[in-house]
């Protein structure tokens, strides 16, 4: 089993946490200006890279928090996790 490090709670195994997609992903300002194709690029469209990509994880089963990590899609590595405004981002 998967240990994933809650910034809150520690070390916890996997099954108490949710994947909550790609993150780093910014709000467009003013969304009713964009078009339907725009829209659907930003609710949808997500990077699938192969080695690290940074994620958003929820603990569900704990705090209920959400927090970053960055994740090896291969492996499956969890390198680091952060509270949120943690990796470089919100």
């Amino acid at each position: 089993m998967l240990l994933i490090p809650c910034p809150w709670c520690g070390p916890r195994p996997e099954n108490e946490f949710r994947h909550a997609g790609q993150a780093h992903i910014t709000r467009p300002p003013d969304p009713m200006t964009l078009n339907d194709e725009a829209w659907a690029d930003f609710l949808y469209m997500r990077t699938n890279p192969k080695g690290s990509h940074a994620e958003r994880w929820r603990h569900i089963h704990g705090c209920g928090r959400f927090f970053n990590a960055e994740r090896d899609t291969v492996t499956d590595r969890i390198a680091h996790t952060s509270k949120p405004g943690g990796l470089g981002h919100g």
